[in-house]
């Protein structure tokens, strides 16, 4: 069992979770992801690491109800358990593999949207540990859906805040954001954009007309986190590629959006899933990640 040592709500619907999983905690890197189930006959969650802390043993979560799971987890209170917390999994960010000297040397911009706030957050703590210091623009609709602006606030060079409506921080999508620093003079090597579909294919769309390199997570199209459901199966490049055991890092400017979001609504019924599986025959799931799919 893995006891939750913290449960907090952030926003409306999104909540934070610190968890005790020792083995999980000492083996993290940025970019990856865990499983949770709450009960013998719960369902399999993956959710990206938000922080963790290999000393005290810990793991921190944030998740957003989304469904009947998802809203029982949301109950979970300090000194409740997780029956299942099982990770890291998924590939982690390539920058945690550069040369340091190289990573000093770049000009990097982090784009999150609302819950995709949680999985940058530890990619900016990581570098900003190595002494790397990036620029972070944190999107939200409205002010009281803007989360862990302290935290991030304190490992990044340079934090922008945007809100839809224009009730904190500058108004706007993050995009406009984007436009306006590098209006004002700005540059950057390479960004990473993490949040809803629709808004990482935006960001790419701009990238692609700014020459910015682009890194987007595909952890919103995850669903048991093994390439075993199909779920997250996505073109990139012209290749089939699974979020949960390939990435879920890929090249923004790669990814077919469109296909990936159409897929995702067709996923979520049960004629839609059998649609798919027999569209796509053997390329449908990934497996472990080493058969050819």
């Amino acid at each position: 069992m893995y006891k939750i040592l913290k449960a907090e709500k952030l926003a409306e619907n999104i909540y934070l979770m610190d968890v005790e999983a020792k083995r999980v905690a000492a083996s993290c890197k940025p970019g990856q992801f865990v499983i949770v189930r709450m009960d013998d006959e719960g369902e399999r969650i993956p959710l990206t690491i938000c922080d963790y802390d290999s000393e005290k043993g810990t793991v921190t979560i944030v998740f957003q109800i989304v469904g009947a799971s998802t809203q029982k987890m949301s109950t979970l209170k300090e000194g409740d358990s997780f029956r299942d917390f099982v990770g890291p999994l998924g590939q982690p960010s390539e920058f945690v593999n550069e040369p340091l000297e190289e990573l000093k040397n770049k000009k990097i911009v982090f784009i999150a949207g609302g819950v995709g706030t949680a999985p940058v957050y530890p990619q900016v703590k990581w570098l900003h540990q190595h002494g790397v210091d990036v620029d972070v623009i944190v999107g939200a609709k409205t002010k009281d859906l803007v989360l862990l602006e302290k935290e991030m606030e304190a490992v990044a060079g340079n934090l922008y805040v945007t809100t839809d409506d224009g009730s904190y921080g500058r108004s706007g999508m993050v995009t406009q954001t984007l436009k306006d620093l590098v209006n004002e003079g700005k540059s950057y090597d390479v960004c990473v954009a993490i949040g809803p579909m629709i808004m990482m294919k935006f960001v790419c769309l701009l990238t692609k007309e700014l020459g910015i390199p682009t890194i987007v997570s595909l952890n919103p199209i995850m669903v048991d986190g093994t390439g075993m459901c199909g779920g997250c199966r996505v073109t990139v490049g012209g290749k089939v590629k699974f979020a949960c055991v390939d990435g879920p890092e890929f090249d923004g400017h790669a990814v077919d959006f469109d296909e990936a979001m159409k897929r995702q609504q067709l996923y979520k019924t049960f004629e839609g899933r059998e649609f798919l599986k027999a569209k796509e025959g053997d390329t449908h799931h990934g497996g472990c990640g080493h058969c050819n799919h």
